[in-house]
């Protein structure tokens, strides 16, 4: 048995510990439960009573020897580990600048209409932009063989094209008035989807804003003087305004919201194409069927909408002459907007 510890001591004191694997194994080998120092020590019985001392003494040296060597070189491997982990950092550099953010010129071009039409009793209104048929199109009286319907005009999800990418915020105020009842003054802006070619004047997503007032004896002019309010607000006091006729399913009578151009003021160029006016929206009266497919009573109730792109808007405001820019996250574009 002294001849079995003798070697064993030999093992212990020449085992290379150079990583975490080999600490595992010395540990299996030695210290462990079922090591080679715990199997001398149930050996200790079959040594003769007076040498157990003796034995006794040496065993234990060997196994503190055998358990110091290993929690030494436990704690030298979790040292360099930590410290090829640590970050290191020059602190003589110069300190990086921490430049803000600003708004987006979209987001400040919805946040000034909305605060325009919350001044004279316009609520808040949002939908989801995953739509169903009815609420983006039967409920506003579009027909069967309406254009915006096709497949090539609209993102449909889903071959049976019961639900679609919302192809405006009309959808949401189908929603309110199926669950309010009039009187209704809400604003609905949002995002909204059409299948287009991008470019410059066009992108199959873009932003859009249309408001909805519903009470007992709404006339046109009550519209008229509605958007006659929010053109001076936002382009200024000096901005015409006029209607010219036109058609849309769910309004009747409808028409086109022109503007006086703001880079000529009127006089004609490029932008106006020598007009003198720039198109920003549609309006009308609401359709008497939109109302019964809203479960609101024609006969006593009429109203007004209008929408506007809020892209449209802005690149007016601020003569811009590609609506690319509004997605293509240019830093340089961005920044021209801090100072709003």
């Amino acid at each position: 048995m002294f001849e079995e510890l003798v070697q064993v001591a030999q093992e212990v004191a020449t085992f290379e510990l150079t990583n975490k694997e080999q600490l595992e194994q010395f540990r299996n080998l030695y210290t462990g439960r079922k090591g080679r120092i715990a199997d001398l020590f149930d050996g200790i019985k079959n040594i003769a009573p007076e040498q157990r001392k003796a034995y006794g003494q040496e065993l234990n040296a060997l196994k503190e020897q055998a358990i110091a060597k290993f929690k030494a070189k436990q704690e030298e491997l979790e040292a360099a580990s930590s410290a090829s982990t640590e970050i290191l950092f020059d602190f003589t550099l110069p300190v990086i600048p921490q430049t803000l953010g600003t708004r987006h010129p979209l987001t400040l071009v919805r946040e000034e209409i909305i605060r325009i039409f919350e001044r004279i009793g316009f609520n808040l209104s949002e939908g989801p932009e995953i739509e169903d048929d009815w609420h983006n199109f039967s409920a506003l009286n579009f027909p069967e063989n309406h254009p915006a319907r096709d497949m090539q005009d609209t993102f449909f999800v889903g071959e049976d094209a019961a639900m679609l990418l919302r192809t405006h915020t009309s959808s949401v105020q189908v929603r309110v008035m199926e669950n309010e009842k009039p009187p209704i003054r809400t604003l609905s802006p949002g995002r909204v989807y059409r299948n287009e070619a991008i470019s410059a004047r066009a992108h199959c997503i873009f932003h859009q804003v249309e408001g909805l007032f519903i009470d007992e004896k709404v006339s046109f002019a009550d519209l008229k003087q509605t958007l006659y309010y929010f053109v001076q607000e936002m382009f200024g006091a000096d901005t015409k305004i006029r209607f010219r006729p036109s058609f849309f399913p769910f309004t009747e009578p409808s028409a086109e919201i022109d503007i006086s151009c703001l880079i000529c003021k009127g006089a004609g160029c490029n932008i106006c194409k020598q007009s003198g006016w720039v198109e920003i929206g549609g309006s009308g009266m609401v359709d008497p069927e939109v109302l019964k497919n809203c479960n609101i009573d024609p006969v006593r109730y009429s109203g007004f909408a209008f929408g506007m792109g809020i892209e449209r808007i802005a690149m007016l405001k601020y003569q811009i002459k590609d609506l690319r820019l509004f997605t293509e996250n240019d830093v340089r574009f961005l920044r021209q907007f801090e100072s709003i």
